[in-house]
C-alpha cells in the first residue's frame, strides 16, 4: 500500500534490547494526507539503518510504501504501519520548456470546447 502528503511531526527515536539480546530502533512519523478531507496518519520505520536512510524531516513531502500489521496483546488488538519504502516526491514545477508553452497564436480568451447549455440528455455519461 501506499499514501502521499506532508510530514508534519517527527517522533522521538525509540529503542530498546530484545529478549535475547539485540538492540532494536523505531521512529514515528505523522503525515498528512492531501485528500479534500487531509487524514493523519502516524507510520513507524523499524531498524536503525533505514531510520538513517530515510532521514525524514518535519515538512517534506513524501510518499510512503508500508505495511499494516495487527497483534493481540492481552485482549486488545493493535496495529502498526510499517513502512518499507520512503520516496520523495517532487512538489517543484517544471522548467519552462517551449512544449509547456501556449503558442503565440492562441486568442487571449480562449473559449473551451464544452457541449450546448442546453443539452438534451442531462445524463453525466
Amino acid at each position: 500500500m501506499e499514501i502521499t502528503g506532508k510530514i508534519i511531526a517527527v517522533l522521538p527515536e525509540q529503542g530498546g534490547v530484545s529478549k535475547i539480546g539485540n538492540e532494536w530502533k523505531k521512529q514515528e512519523y505523522v503525515l498528512e494526507t492531501y485528500d479534500q478531507y487531509p487524514k493523519k496518519v502516524c507510520f513507524q520505520l523499524f531498524g536503525n539503518d533505514k531510520i538513517e536512510q530515510a532521514a525524514i524531516q518535519p515538512g517534506e513531502d513524501l510518499t510512503i510504501y508500508f505495511d499494516i500489521e495487527s497483534r493481540e496483546y492481552n485482549g486488545r488488538w493493535f496495529t502498526n504501519i510499517n513502512a518499507w519504502k520512503v520516496e520523495r516526491t517532487n512538489t517543484e514545477t517544471p522548467a519552462a520548456t517551449p512544449d509547456n508553452f501556449a503558442p503565440a497564436s492562441a486568442p487571449a480568451s480562449f473559449v473551451p470546447d464544452f457541449p450546448p447549455s442546453n443539452p438534451t440528455d442531462d445524463l453525466p455519461f
